[in-house]
């Protein structure tokens, strides 16, 4: 069975997955939609096509809608409309009411609906979330993600929380396998932008777990890390370079007075796991893929996961507009 896939949006995302699609086994790529002055008239040996009635008409299986966020709840009920699956680029909406009316469209529609959040399928990110399953960790303590880098020019209709925090909110509940249940957050206006471009963010998770989130567009580096500490020991994820690094408990007893009379946590063994890195990206299209074969949508991050991602980041911009000075 050969899937006809295409593309409705052609900034930089919208290539990786023209890029993706193009290589990708079971799947046919037949074009990319984007109606814009400045982009080429063809991507991957496929033409970029200027009417969206003439797209829609190509006879999708499903699409990924890598378009401006704005446009993300019209062009879904237009997919949905048409019969047609689609994987929605993270956020998966502007705001948590059309979150919800594209899951009740995709929901009513029987399709497969899923959301962009690839940092759920990055090896370390992977690895982490079935070690702690494992019990490596023992009981989870605290989840701290730290985000940061230069502004990204391509985004101009959310703030950082909604385009970058998204990625902490959704994998931090997805490795830890819990729900927010409140949070507290600290937003910041610094470059003259309409939208929040730092935020300091912390959430209390279903299991009594710590979450901490340090995001911004406003340094001169970049930082993708999260790290996991629990009873016994600490799981460092970098997710630049999907490696994972596992910090144990100390179990040496410690002979020196100084030290010994300091009661907790001591350093162990450090281990780098050896992963097996594949394109995240490439991991992602095949488990939509196979959602759309099979029907089964273990393996994605479905449209109500994603729902859940944007009203938690609605909560953390709102208590941190609260927060703010005047």
């Amino acid at each position: 069975m050969t899937l006809r896939a295409g593309v409705l949006g052609l900034g930089v995302m919208g290539r990786h997955h023209s890029r993706v699609l193009n290589s990708l086994e079971g799947v046919s790529f037949v074009g990319v939609y984007d109606p814009g002055d400045a982009v080429p008239s063809s991507i991957e040996g496929r033409d970029v096509i200027k009417e969206l009635d003439h797209f829609l008409d190509l006879d999708l299986d499903y699409a990924v809608v890598a378009a401006p966020t704005i446009y993300h709840l019209d062009l879904g009920r237009m997919l949905a409309e048409r019969g047609v699956h689609a994987l929605i680029e993270k956020p998966v909406a502007s705001d948590a009411e059309s979150a919800h009316r594209l899951c009740a469209l995709f929901e009513q529609a029987g399709l497969v609906g899923g959301v962009g959040h690839i940092e759920r399928y990055n090896p370390a990110l992977q690895s982490m979330r079935q070690r702690i399953e494992d019990g490596l960790l023992g009981e989870i303590y605290q989840i701290a993600t730290r985000r940061q880098g230069p502004f990204p020019g391509r985004i101009a209709d959310v703030g950082v929380v909604k385009d970058l925090a998204t990625h902490d909110i959704d994998l931090t509940a997805w490795v830890s396998q819990q729900t927010y249940v409140s949070v507290n957050a600290r937003t910041a206006h610094r470059s003259g932008r309409k939208y929040e471009d730092m935020v300091i963010a912390v959430g209390t998770l279903s299991s009594g777990t710590i979450a901490t989130h340090t995001v911004n567009w406003l340094s001169p580096f970049k930082e993708r890390t999260t790290v996991v500490t629990g009873a016994k020991g600490a799981l460092v994820a970098d997710t630049l370079t999907a490696d994972l690094t596992y910090f144990a408990n100390g179990t040496t007893a410690v002979s020196w007075d100084g030290v010994s009379s300091f009661r907790g946590v001591t350093e162990g063994d450090v281990t780098r796991f050896a992963l097996e890195k594949r394109e995240p990206l490439r991991t992602e299209h095949e488990a939509f893929r196979d959602a759309v074969i099979s029907g089964d949508t273990g393996g994605i991050v479905t449209l109500a996961e994603g729902t859940a991602v944007v009203v938690t980041a609605e909560k953390f911009v709102l208590d941190g507009q609260n927060h703010q000075l005047n």
